[in-house]
Formats: structure tokens, C-alpha cells, sequence
């Protein structure tokens, strides 16, 4: 599957967490006054899609190695530790995109604020 990089709305003046870490660990943004196109927006969008095609072709290894009785406790520890990785990516580019949602009207916050009933409740 390919994961396509979105248009995002303007983000003027409000930080864009990357898919990269400093060497140190911590997280690294972007604040543009843009809209989202320039030159390191786009790298870290071609980043995002890189990772997320990474991690849906790793999930589709672990239902193969899942499945196979004769799989070792090393190789299934090794595809834990692949998982938490490509976890750790997704949900980076999760709060990413989130945060750069635009903010609903005050109208759609009010009803998106009441929960909705579920099935049987």
C-alpha cells in the first residue's frame, strides 16, 4: 500500500512536530510561516510516507511469521521490537498531523463535545 502525503492546512506560526529525533533524542520542529510546501515540510511529508509504507509492510510480515508454528522466540521478540519501532513512528506522525488539524468552529466544537451514543447503550 502507498501512503500519499496530504495537502495540510496552513500551519503559520504553529509548530510541525517532524518524523526525526536530535541526536540527543528529543523531538525536532518546524515553524514556517508557509503553507506547509516548502522544502522541509515536504521532505518530512516523503519521511511520513516512507514510514508508514514501512510499517504496513512489517505488519503483513508479522501475520506470516505469527503464523508459522516453527517460528523461534528470538524472531518473535526481534518483530516485537520491529513493532514498538514502527508503533513509535505512526503514532509521531499521528500527533504530527493532529496537531496541524484546523480548529473546528465553535458550533461543530459544541456538538462534537456531547459523546455519541454507541450500539446497545
Amino acid at each position: 500500500m502507498i501512503y500519499e502525503s496530504h495537502a495540510a492546512a496552513p500551519t503559520v506560526g504553529r509548530p510541525r512536530l517532524l518524523p526525526w529525533s536530535n541526536l540527543d533524542g528529543n523531538p525536532c520542529y518546524l515553524v514556517t510561516d508557509d503553507t506547509g510546501t516548502g522544502r522541509l515540510a515536504r521532505l518530512a511529508d516523503d519521511i511520513e510516507a516512507v514510514q508508514l509504507g514501512m510499517a504496513d509492510d512489517l505488519l503483513g510480515h508479522a501475520v506470516d511469521l505469527l503464523g508459522d508454528g516453527k517460528a523461534t522466540a528470538p524472531q518473535l521478540r526481534y518483530l516485537a521490537a520491529c513493532l514498538v519501532e514502527a508503533l513509535h513512528d505512526v503514532h509521531r506522525i499521528a500527533r504530527s498531523r493532529g496537531a496541524r488539524l484546523p480548529e473546528p468552529h465553535s458550533d461543530e466544537k459544541s456538538r462534537s463535545s456531547v459523546p455519541e451514543e454507541g450500539p446497545g447503550i
